[in-house]
């Protein structure tokens, strides 16, 4: 999915997510990867100047991976020391807590897509 991120925005990705996930009948990871979607998406519109991006949402034989490709060549990051009145921050700590792996790639010709993962239970892959 190719979109323009506005404030609303994740709202409307995480029920298109959690659509697919009660249909791949792994509804077990719908907090996770809705919580690292909206992550995901709000860096997208605090960092990337046009707010453009794409959305995959891949379901694979032992859960699910989420992508966001934008044209931003900044690199997310963790800052290094968090206060506890920092209003922001928290987001790739959060996709770190909640997603099994998760990275970052470069783009050809600039920009870059960070991902994230969540497995499934084994009772799902049998």
């Amino acid at each position: 999915m190719r979109l323009t991120v506005g404030e609303h925005s994740p709202q409307y990705v995480r029920r298109i997510v959690r659509s697919y996930l009660r249909e791949w009948e792994m509804a077990e990871l719908t907090d996770a990867v809705e919580l690292g979607v909206t992550e995901l998406l709000a860096n997208v519109v605090r960092h990337v100047p046009d707010r453009r991006c794409e959305f995959l949402l891949l379901r694979q034989v032992a859960g699910v991976r989420v992508e966001v490709m934008d044209g931003c060549p900044r690199l997310p990051s963790i800052p290094a020391e968090l206060s506890l009145e920092a209003e922001g921050g928290r987001g790739l700590v959060l996709l770190d807590a909640v997603a099994d792996k998760w990275g970052v790639d470069f783009m050809a010709g600039g920009g870059k897509t960070v991902w994230f993962e969540c497995e499934a239970t084994a009772l799902h892959l049998e």
